[in-house]
């Protein structure tokens, strides 16, 4: 077991329900193990700026694994990435004995938990993001929260829709991945659903407003991902026009952000929060925790950065000829399995509607 005097632990990128129960796991595990930690507030900025919050006794975590947002505050940080940034944080390091880091956040988020493990301090990612867009694992912390509140959102409308003989056109968050729209329409019963992974028929789906109006239905629920920008309000003018159903664009926004952990995710950042711990202590680093078919595990940091690069299709040829014939199977797997969860989860919205 390797010895630690101190860790750091942050939160970077967009907030995520869920994230401050990470943070008391990391905590408390770390206090059962002998070591200290110091709270890096505002993220990497923290580093830099030397603002840091010393977390010296499981009293210090208390009552947190129940509230929103991140106590230890989040910032993106672009002087992190200058050689500069990355002196300051280094020196931050050295002056107040952190022999490691445990970044809980997105892809963002583990680049910067990637550099500063090649200049020797070592680092665990945690998949804190409420986007569910690390490919590398079946969850992220935040994930399960956004879902829900944009599902308690959505049942409000239904009614209003329905008094109103109304089309409402909801917006949902996710950035570019189409994983909290496509769960969530199955969980509200939408007429249909549009995400950036899979093409979506509009004229098919006029067609079928149409039909189903004649055939008595007042209200319509379509659920749309925010990786498609605008195009919800432009879908909202179609209906209006080609379907001459009364139709209303709804964008929550960054409320979806603001809900209380859900069950899902309090356990999630616990198991996630205290496995980090014991990864460090096992000496293992430029590692992130994931959990796949319920389970957790460790993925390399760079395996994970580049398959999220290969799903979103940001590869070159080049650098997929050079990724090592293991580890682009595993990769080509993984793009492919979700795919097709994506796929399955965006026929049975059909299906079932």
């Amino acid at each position: 077991m390797k010895k630690f005097r101190r860790i750091g632990v942050l939160t970077s990128g967009g907030d995520a329900p869920g994230m401050n129960a990470a943070v008391r796991a990391v905590v408390r595990t770390s206090l059962t193990n002998g070591i200290e930690v110091y709270g890096i507030m505002e993220g990497y900025k923290g580093l830099i700026d030397n603002n840091l919050k010393l977390l010296a006794k499981p009293g210090d975590v208390s009552n947190i694994i129940n509230v929103s947002g991140t106590i230890l505050y989040t910032e993106r940080c672009d002087e992190f990435a200058t050689p500069e940034g990355m002196a300051k944080a280094l020196k931050t390091c050295e002056e107040n004995q952190i022999d490691g880091v445990i970044a809980i956040g997105g892809d963002g988020t583990f680049r910067g938990a990637t550099d500063l493990a090649s200049h020797g301090i070592p680092t665990i990612g945690v998949p804190g993001t409420i986007d569910n867009d690390i490919a590398a694992t079946d969850t992220t912390i935040g994930f399960d929260s956004a879902m829900t509140i944009d599902m308690e959102m959505i049942d409000s409308l239904r009614a209003t829709s329905e008094s109103h003989a109304r089309c409402a056109v909801i917006e949902v968050m996710g950035r570019h991945a189409g994983d909290i729209a496509l769960n969530v329409a199955i969980s509200i019963g939408a007429f249909a659903v549009a995400v950036p992974e899979i093409s979506f028929d509009e004229d098919k789906l006029i067609a079928d407003m149409i039909e189903a109006r004649k055939n008595g239905k007042r209200s319509f629920i379509i659920v749309v991902s925010e990786g498609l920008p605008g195009y919800g309000e432009k879908l909202t003018k179609t209906i209006n026009e080609k379907a001459g159903i009364t139709t209303r664009f709804i964008n929550p926004a960054h409320i979806q952000r603001g809900r209380i952990p859900s069950f899902a995710d309090r356990i999630l950042a616990t198991e996630m929060g205290e496995y980090a711990v014991s990864q460090l202590l096992e000496g293992n680093s430029d590692i992130v925790i994931c959990k796949v078919d319920d389970k957790l595990c460790t993925v390399d940091i760079h395996k994970a950065l580049m398959v999220d690069k290969m799903l979103k299709g940001k590869l070159t040829d080049e650098q997929i000829a050079n990724i090592p014939a293991e580890d682009k199977a595993w990769m080509v797997e993984r793009c492919n399995t979700i795919n097709a969860k994506k796929k399955a989860l965006y026929e049975l919205t059909y299906k079932v509607r």
